[in-house]
């Protein structure tokens, strides 16, 4: 059986969780200090958690096709997305964004302020106090937001079929791969059930992965405490 699903579904899983940490903490950060329509804010950036796959593809196509605003500046740059590997790490990365942004925005909420006022009492920059303050209070937070984005990604398929398509060796991920073989007919049913069976092993094992580094963390920083 052809791996290339599989090697491409991981390589774009894990671009797109890169992207996704650092675009979602940094969000993060920076909605929670900011007062006026943080509301609003916090609804854009969350909107491609809870719309339909297809439609957030669809934007994103007429947003990157040669048409789009960006996809026509590309153009004329003679760098084209669509139907690319790169429209893949595109698609994965909005889809599973919102997760990471909520996971570590949640984190950040729970944080106790007097921490941070203390650092500033001290002198620390509000970079220092992120990165030695905030970071390490919200690890566990940030640990499951990157799981979570990596199973989301990982098994990313309306987007990712709608402007990357179903190219076998080049935009095939796992998912579409599962859907090309129930197209085939019953006689691929084996092909789909092995992609679906190791898309659940690998996001059950990244669960389980993250549970117990909590549970080691939890008792790490109980035992400080005491």
């Amino acid at each position: 059986m052809d791996v290339t699903p599989f090697v491409l579904t991981l390589k774009i899983a894990l671009l797109a969780t890169a992207c996704s940490v650092v675009l979602g903490i940094a969000a993060a950060w920076l909605v929670l200090r900011i007062h006026r329509a943080q509301a609003l804010l916090d609804g854009i950036l969350t909107l491609p958690m809870v719309l339909p796959p297809t439609v957030v593809g669809f934007a994103l196509l007429l947003l990157l096709g040669k048409r789009g605003p960006v996809g026509a500046l590309l153009q004329a740059l003679d760098i084209s997305i669509i139907f690319t590997p790169t429209a893949g790490v595109i698609a994965a990365t909005v889809v599973s964004f919102p997760l990471m942004y909520r996971t570590v925005r949640g984190a950040m909420e729970q944080l106790d302020p007097d921490l941070a006022a203390a650092g500033r009492t001290l002198g620390m920059s509000e970079w220092n106090i992120f990165r030695q303050v905030t970071l390490p209070g919200c690890a566990p937070g940030i640990a499951a937001g990157t799981v979570l984005t990596f199973a989301r990604a990982l098994g990313e398929f309306g987007a990712t079929i709608m402007i990357a398509g179903n190219i076998p060796g080049k935009t095939q991920t796992m998912s579409v791969a599962i859907y090309s073989a129930v197209q085939a007919g019953q006689s691929h049913y084996s092909e789909a059930l092995f992609w679906a069976v190791i898309i659940c092993l690998m996001s059950f094992a990244g669960m389980l992965v993250v549970n117990i580094w909590n549970s080691i963390y939890v008792r790490r920083k109980g035992g400080r405490g005491r």
